[in-house]
């Protein structure tokens, strides 16, 4: 069975639960016989290259180093999970100050030991500040970084697939934006419920409370899976993380919002989820079409990143948003 591609893709954090997915899931899809796994926890490390190894995977080159240089160096292809998981009682936003400070030596490593990488995926929290961080200083157009947003529409798709008693296939489009946390917008007119608009549906066949209180479960979709695993979610996010870089690669387009670098008028400097495709050629983003009310809900979203943002900036971890530019002349 042929690869997708020869070229290497590292995974950062793969010691941990996360990585350790990816990296499997990334061997099983068959995406490239070069795979180099990273994480400065070296016994844990090896741990995971062992088990992946007893897996018996023909034609693969798997190597892991604790050594960041060997890591990245030669990489096309890069998906960080290195940051610290989310904990019982914590949001995706308590990580903010640790998981900034992280992302700012990625973003730097990376401009050092790989600067010509084609696309990197960041999905560790809060994903939107962390990819921002990570752009800002690895140098790389806005096209080649992606984060980890689609978790939030998929889990809308679950819900709603629970809610209907129908599958999971007959709800398309699930689609929500701005933030990857608790002030993202969730969008009802971009879903289509086996064939009809889901907002045709609400206050019909699906009760406004029916709709609201299933809106909180998605937003509380990742909280959710800490309270039933004590522990945050790991095997989504790495499967999908994984096939965000598949598509980068020049796979399966991928179908769900990503995080992206938009410069627009309205949504400025910021990395936020939008409607975007990913290709061999990067990630791009479209304008994200909704009711007046959906906009009011992602100009909210988007508010409370900027917010999340500042208190980055007055960390002294990123610089001043007009500074940007000095640092990575591929943000204007």
């Amino acid at each position: 069975m042929e690869f997708l591609t020869n070229e290497k893709l590292t995974i950062v954090g793969a010691a941990g639960m996360i990585g350790s997915n990816m990296a499997q899931t990334a061997l099983m899809m068959r995406l490239t016989p070069n795979i180099c796994l990273y994480d400065p926890f070296a016994p844990a490390l090896e741990g995971v290259a062992e088990e992946l190894y007893h897996c018996a995977f023909e034609g693969v080159n798997l190597t892991y180093t604790s050594d960041i240089e060997e890591a990245l160096k030669g990489a096309s292809y890069v998906v960080s999970s290195g940051g610290a998981a989310r904990k019982a009682g914590m949001t995706r936003e308590d990580l903010l100050k640790g998981n900034a400070e992280i992302a700012a030596e990625f973003g730097k490593n990376l401009k050092t030991y790989c600067p010509d990488v084609k696309h990197v995926v960041v999905i560790f929290n809060p994903a939107d500040i962390t990819g921002l961080i990570t752009l800002i200083y690895s140098g790389l157009k806005p096209s080649q970084v992606s984060t980890l947003a689609a978790l939030d529409s998929t889990r809308l798709r679950s819900e709603l697939a629970k809610y209907f008693k129908i599958s999971p296939d007959e709800v398309r489009n699930s689609r929500t934006y701005g933030g990857h946390g608790e002030q993202m917008a969730v969008f009802a007119s971009t879903t289509l419920v086996k064939g009809r608009p889901l907002s045709e549906l609400i206050g019909k066949e699906m009760p406004e409370g029916d709709w609201n209180e299933l809106r909180q479960r998605v937003i509380q979709g990742g909280k959710h899976i800490i309270d039933l695993r004590g522990r945050s979610s790991f095997q989504s996010p790495a499967y999908v993380s994984i096939e965000m870089i598949a598509a980068a690669m020049g796979g399966k387009p991928f179908e769900y919002p990503a995080g992206v670098y938009v410069h627009t008028g309205e949504f400025d400097h910021i990395f936020m989820a939008m409607e975007t495709e990913i290709t061999a050629a990067g990630v791009c983003y479209k304008e994200v079409k909704g009711t007046p009310e959906e906009h009011k809900e992602l100009v909210a979203s988007y508010e409370h990143l900027c917010k999340l943002r500042d208190e980055v900036i007055a960390m002294g971890i990123i610089p001043a948003v007009d500074e940007w530019k000095n640092v990575n002349p591929n943000l204007k």
